[in-house]
């Protein structure tokens, strides 16, 4: 025995929808900041810390990072300790000048003296694959929303 919907059900079925797509969650990236990585000099620039970066690439890959992501070591994102989660920041290297936008998901480096973690990718965007590490000013562009 099939029961039917009333006509008030049905009527009322594209408000249900409708406040159904209004509670998804927001996108990762806002695209006039994040620009496949690439560096927007005009976005303004919330906070600024200079210090060493390092990378982490092949033994991280496809583990799960802190914020519950799986690492992806060809995507643009960083670690760094106290950065919230889904915060963009644009780290330029300051012995070449090179930056990339990348967006924190993990937490770390855990080594003295080091600021920031770069994921394969961002690394290769600024040129420190053969050296490992490289002094690196971090330009918070846009606050993330979770720790």
């Amino acid at each position: 025995m099939k029961k039917k919907l009333s006509k008030k059900t049905i009527r009322l079925l594209p408000l249900f929808f409708l406040m159904l797509a209004a509670c998804r969650p927001a996108p990762l990236y806002q695209p006039e900041v994040m620009v496949r990585g690439k560096s927007n000099p005009s976005a303004p620039v919330l906070k600024s810390i200079v210090g060493e970066a390092s990378y982490y690439a092949h033994k991280f890959h496809g583990r799960k990072t802190a914020n519950g992501e799986t690492f992806n070591m060809n995507d643009l994102t960083a670690a760094h300790k106290t950065l919230p989660f889904g915060t963009i920041v644009r780290v330029t290297n300051l012995g070449n000048n090179r930056s990339v936008q990348v967006r924190i998901n993990d937490r770390g480096p855990f080594v003295r003296n080091r600021i920031i973690d770069l994921s394969l990718a961002a690394a290769k965007e600024i040129d420190m694959l053969k050296s490992g590490t490289a002094k690196v000013r971090i330009d918070v562009i846009r606050w993330g929303g979770s720790n």
